[in-house]
């Protein structure tokens, strides 16, 4: 089971899940999406025939892909596009179905995977997507590939409900203030710079195994989101956290599954097959589900077109820009002594790594997950020019501070009234950065008749904005 990340976003801000991040934060194995309406199959791949299901059964049973006779993929009983049904009760530990490494589709297991492997150097990218990327643009395009069968569950890729895909404008009017769009910017940029520097020169470098069809930014960045939305991560082993992130790799059966927060199914790793084992009982004609973690509403909008409704996600968060505590900071400052004050000890916050440009202070519901940051953050800039004095002699640069009491959500009301000032004036600028607010939106989704005449991406981006203010707005009751 993923476990809920501590730290702050400082390096890449909100855009958790670009693909310069390598699949973001990675907090736990990636699972499917809720699909949009229609699925059908990619442009060049899939395999032909009227069932799709039925094709994928039966290359299930060629690939060695067990599949329990007490589950079933359907289109029918879930909550969207294709999915994993209880045929019967299933009970906790029952394995649902166990997919054997050989069947994974991988720059290893395609069939340029040797090629792939001797130009491993000059694929080399921030991403880290670029093998497999290739590997899936040189086997949809493949008219035998092994993989086509699987192809044909995949959704259109044309059809891709990501806010990459959105107008710009349509975009920044539903998200303004959610973080979503300036993470979709840094998408695009990468996608752009990866696509252009180096897969089209390595596919026109090999005409002969990517025809002219397959040589295209769209398609490129079609495949991005897809890898982003349906891809998964191995967790590496304790000992082997400081090394960088597996790569990605496909998980036919496993990506079928759709996600909730209160999932029922897990997949587990070993040496021979990847395992999708039942969490907690499974009544017959419940849909199985996974997880890939502790998402937020927005990282689920951006890395995979969907949200959960306010409130069934539990893992909803809203984030305090680091620079925002700053300019709030900034409000009570009199005169330039005191400015230049204030942004020596921001510097030295930033020397502690515990503050960014780009970074953010990230809340839930329940609690405060950059608690060691803001805590830091709040104390440094409510002390007196004495205390910040006796503060810098006592810790040294660069080294990190601790605070005995970690903030949490209960402990807000408790904290010096300078702090809870700062912290609420911080607040009320995030606050501003939405174009509607709370009472508002309130309004909307307590009528149904009005919340069913929003198009689908108006009501995507109303339960994004809603539940991130529900949680800004629990913090200004807290520092009242």
């Amino acid at each position: 089971m993923a476990t809920r990340a501590k730290r702050a976003r400082l390096s890449g801000g909100r855009a958790a899940g670009t693909p310069a991040r390598a699949l973001g934060p990675s907090r736990g194995p990636r699972a499917t999406p809720r699909r949009p309406s229609e699925a059908a199959r990619p442009a060049g791949g899939g395999e032909q025939g009227p069932d799709p299901v039925a094709g994928f059964v039966r290359w299930c049973g060629r690939v060695g892909l067990q599949l329990s006779p007490k589950v079933a993929v359907s289109r029918q009983g879930t909550v969207a596009g294709y999915g994993m049904v209880a045929r019967e009760s299933v009970q906790a530990g029952e394995l649902l179905f166990a997919v054997p490494r050989a069947a994974l589709l991988s720059p290893h297991t395609c069939s340029i995977g040797g090629l792939l492997e001797r130009e491993r150097g000059a694929l080399q990218s921030q991403s880290g997507w670029v093998p497999l990327l290739l590997a899936l643009l040189h086997e949809l395009q493949a008219p035998a590939s092994p993989w086509s069968p699987y192809f044909a569950l995949w959704p259109e890729l044309g059809r891709l409900e990501h806010p990459m895909f959105w107008p710009e404008e349509e975009r920044r009017r539903l998200l303004q203030g959610t973080g979503v769009p300036e993470a979709v910017d840094k998408d695009l940029a990468n996608i752009r710079s990866e696509y252009h520097a180096i897969v089209l020169p390595f596919m026109e470098a090999h005409p002969d195994l990517f025809g002219p069809s397959v040589r295209s930014l769209e398609l490129y960045r079609q495949l991005v989101a897809l890898v982003m939305a349906y891809s998964f991560q191995e967790p590496l082993e304790e000992e082997e956290e400081e090394k960088e992130p597996n790569s990605p790799l496909m998980v036919p059966g496993a990506d079928i599954l759709n996600h909730l927060a209160n999932h029922n199914a897990n997949l587990e790793y070993s040496a021979d097959y990847l395992r999708m084992v039942a969490t907690r009982s499974i009544p017959k004609g419940h849909e199985i589900f996974n997880t890939y973690g502790q998402m937020a509403n927005w990282q689920l909008i951006h890395m995979y077109g969907f949200v959960e409704p306010y409130p069934d996600n539990t893992d909803d968060t809203a984030d305090i820009q680091m620079v925002t505590v700053r300019e709030a900071a900034l409000q009570g400052v009199k005169g330039e002594a005191e400015r230049l004050l204030l942004f020596e000890r921001w510097d030295f916050l930033c020397k502690l790594e515990m503050v960014g440009e780009e970074g953010a202070f990230v809340i839930g519901r329940e609690e405060v997950l950059t608690e060691e940051e803001l805590t830091t953050t709040l104390k440094v800039l409510c002390m007196s020019a004495e205390e910040f004095r006796a503060f810098q002699d006592q810790y040294g640069w660069g080294q990190n501070a601790r605070e005995e009491d970690n903030l949490t959500i209960t402990s807000i009301p408790k904290l010096r009234a300078s702090w809870r000032q700062l912290l609420r004036d911080s607040v009320l600028l995030t606050l501003q950065t939405y174009a509607t607010d709370l009472k508002t939106e309130q309004d909307i989704l307590s009528n149904k008749e009005a919340y069913a005449k929003l198009s689908w991406r108006e009501q995507q981006a109303l339960q994004v904005r809603y539940g991130q203010k529900m949680i800004l707005h629990q913090l200004l009751a807290l520092t009242s």
